[in-house]
């Protein structure tokens, strides 16, 4: 993939997605048709990266080109030529030093999603911008004790963040266990959506999806379409999920199968508990044990209604979940065949996770996250996406914490959709969710608050100062406003 164009950088200033990996050649005659993926073939894992002797360099270009998505050719972004980008694995206390090169026509940064590590300098900076042609040296310290799990990366310039997440740039990252769990094979699977016209081309969002949050008519697991898994009866098998789904929540069922969840986000259980479903709002992960049983299953993401924005429009409003159809899925098959496996041995039990709730609280704050705005006769522009009724500023501080100490936050959702919650660098205990206390500690860093709900959380401001940035992991509600400035100190 070569840079873009000067010609295909001028059109950028006028188009969206589309104009992001074509400069907008093809696109007036190509958006009533659609693309039409091939589905099946082996399921084929994202190029891998491992750290050695403690560091892993890497050189990552960001550029628009032709890539292989659903079967078939299409023209998007990706790092590295491939969607998605190559699989970082790292350990406690390794280095992950990256150069970004920018070899799109717009201004891009990049953001380690999860990752427990400085906010300040080339660290995980989002107020860095790397305009086109130009390159940035980011390095990334993790702690000894960071917590093993699944991470991802991506783009974090505000304003463009769906639209080129949507548009094919997203990868995976790995903090491996210093006491490996056994297992036959082990899969990344990085799901995403997008939308792609009959050229292939990535279409355009319009105004109603940036503010319902887009859901993508081609939905791809490691870029493939129903990729083919094999397995043996017996064998376990690991899969790490990533939903990098710009607004797409994943319902996940393996129905047939014995799947056992080990963990979220960077919460780690100390024993693997047994699941019939995992809910991974967008940005959420998920560590599964899947124990292969004799016959076919699909990996589906059922319907989840995440409410719609018709409430506040009236009765021409839009159709529940944005419209989007309310059948399941198919991500994934997997075919179980042939001779037994020998039985795998017990997961090794883990610590139990660090508790707050006994912990000293510092400050307690609400934020509520808004939307309104929008009166009658007025256009979609005007909605207004807050927090605390404020849209984002990047001058300006939201929220000053002291360091080293725990804060509880009460985050509000008085709005008729679901808004899953993002903080970066430091990750969030559920205290109470629906009214209820969790049992053994829950951590994410990414945390769903419901429709006209709340949920509380702790958090433990250690480690490193510096300023950052919490918001809504709807990537539409994110440019649109609904993000605020942090400032620990």
């Amino acid at each position: 993939m070569g840079p873009i164009s000067r010609r295909d950088a001028l059109l950028l200033g006028g188009l969206g997605t589309a104009g992001i990996v074509a400069g907008g050649a093809g696109l007036w005659w190509t958006l009533g048709s659609r693309f039409t993926p091939v589905p099946g073939g082996e399921f084929i894992e994202p190029d891998g990266l491992r750290s050695s002797n403690g560091r892993l360099q890497i050189r990552l270009e960001a550029s628009p080109g032709p890539v292989r998505l659903g079967g078939q050719q299409a023209s998007a972004l990706g790092y590295n030529e491939g969607v998605p980008g190559p699989t970082l694995r790292l350990r406690g206390g390794d280095v992950l030093a990256i150069e970004l090169v920018n070899s799109m026509g717009v201004p891009t940064n990049l953001h380690v999603h999860g990752l427990h590590v400085s906010p300040q300098g080339n660290g995980d900076n989002v107020f860095n911008v790397v305009e086109p042609g130009r390159s940035f040296s980011y390095e990334y310290r993790l702690p000894a004790d960071h917590p093993p799990g699944v991470y991802w990366y991506h783009p974090h310039h505000h304003g463009a963040v769906a639209d080129q997440i949507f548009a094919g740039l997203f990868g995976a990252i790995i903090v491996e266990d210093a006491q490996p769990v056994d297992v036959s094979r082990e899969r990344v699977m990085v799901v995403s959506d997008m939308t792609l016209d009959g050229s292939g081309t990535v279409a355009d969002a319009s105004p109603l999806d940036r503010m319902l949050g887009r859901e993508g008519e081609l939905v791809l697991v490691n870029g493939q379409s129903n990729p083919k898994l094999s397995a043996r009866p017996g064998e376990r098998e690991r899969w790490r999920i990533v939903n990098t789904c710009v607004a797409r929540y994943l319902r996940l069922r393996l129905d047939g199968q014995q799947m056992q969840l080990l963990g979220m986000d960077s919460g780690r259980f100390p024993t693997p508990g047994n699941a019939d479903e995992v809910l991974l709002a967008p940005g959420n992960r998920a560590d599964v044990l899947v124990t292969a049983v004799v016959g076919d299953a699909t990996l589906s993401a059922a319907y989840y209604n995440r409410g719609s924005m018709a409430a506040m429009m009236g009765p021409t409003g839009p159709a529940p979940n944005g419209g989007q159809g309310t059948g399941d899925l198919v991500l994934a098959t997997l075919m179980v065949s042939g001779a037994p496996a020998a039985s795998p041995p017990a997961v090794p039990a883990r610590p139990a996770a660090a508790d707050l709730r006994t912990a000293a609280v510092a400050a307690r704050r609400q934020l509520t996250l808004a939307v309104g705005g929008m009166g009658m006769g007025m256009g979609m522009g005007m909605m207004n996406f807050t927090i605390n009724g404020r849209k984002f500023n990047a001058n300006r501080t939201d929220t000053t914490v002291a360091a080293q100490t725990v804060e509880e936050w009460t985050l509000i959702n008085p709005s008729p959709m679901d808004h899953p919650f993002h903080l970066h660098v430091w990750p969030m205990q559920i205290v109470e969710e629906r009214g209820q206390t969790p049992g053994p500690p829950v951590w994410r860093d990414v945390v769903n608050i419901p429709a006209n709900g709340q949920v509380r959380v702790r958090i433990n401001f250690k480690d490193f100062t510096g300023r950052s940035v919490y918001h809504c992991h709807i990537l539409d509600h994110e440019d649109r406003g609904m993000m605020g400035v942090i400032e620990v100190r």
